[in-house]
């Protein structure tokens, strides 16, 4: 028995002391930790000796929930944002308006100015650098939309990283969820059928 048959095999023995109902959760529940996902969730419960459909489905369902989690959470956190700002704007510019119209000219006038500290201080303050994966998500973004960059976010970063960006840009949820779905049974589709076909021609388990 070569390496992968054994660890195959040392899998399966593992999921059979898991009762037979109880499998497809654990499926379910490893879909939803970022970077496992429904791809990788599938994989283990395939190798578990769990049916690929069953496996497929658990994991893609486990996926899909953590992302639907994500992104209300997000929605309502931005959405609380928005309108904070919106109201300390809102009381700036009233408060703004009743000094400037009560205070003598040498006071409303900027006191930092063009040369002020204040603009050599945001000039040095360097911006935070975005890993490689986020990089590569915004440059898709850009170039196919939210339908492409939902699609191939996986490949650089998770989809419950992705669909915060999202919404956190602004994207409407249920947009968002439509994608985000379509690229879990997308990829988790064909991770499936890749395990599948490698197990029952390749490996011959």
């Amino acid at each position: 028995m070569n390496p992968i048959e054994q660890l195959v095999s040392n899998f399966q023995d593992l999921v059979g002391q898991v009762p037979e109902v109880i499998q497809p959760f654990i499926v379910m529940l490893a879909g939803s930790v970022p970077f496992i996902e429904g791809e990788l969730a599938a994989t283990l419960g395939i190798a578990g000796g769990l049916n690929p459909i069953v496996a497929a489905i658990a994991a893609a369902v486990g996926n899909f929930v953590c992302v639907l989690l994500v992104v209300l959470l997000t929605s309502r956190a931005r959405t609380a944002v928005v309108n904070r700002s919106s109201a300390r704007v809102t009381a700036s510019v009233g408060s703004a308006s009743a000094q400037a119209s009560a205070a003598p000219k040498s006071m409303t006038e900027d006191p930092w100015g063009d040369d002020g500290w204040a603009t050599d201080i945001e000039q040095t303050q360097p911006a935070k650098p975005q890993s490689k994966g986020r990089q590569r998500f915004g440059r898709w973004l850009i170039r196919f939309g939210v339908p492409g960059a939902s699609i191939l976010g996986p490949l650089a970063i998770p989809t419950q990283f992705t669909s915060a960006i999202l919404v956190a840009g602004g994207t409407p949820r249920g947009w968002v969820l439509l994608w985000q779905a379509v690229a879990i049974i997308f990829w988790t589709t064909v991770t499936t059928v890749a395990i599948w076909a490698a197990l029952t021609f390749v490996v011959g388990v």
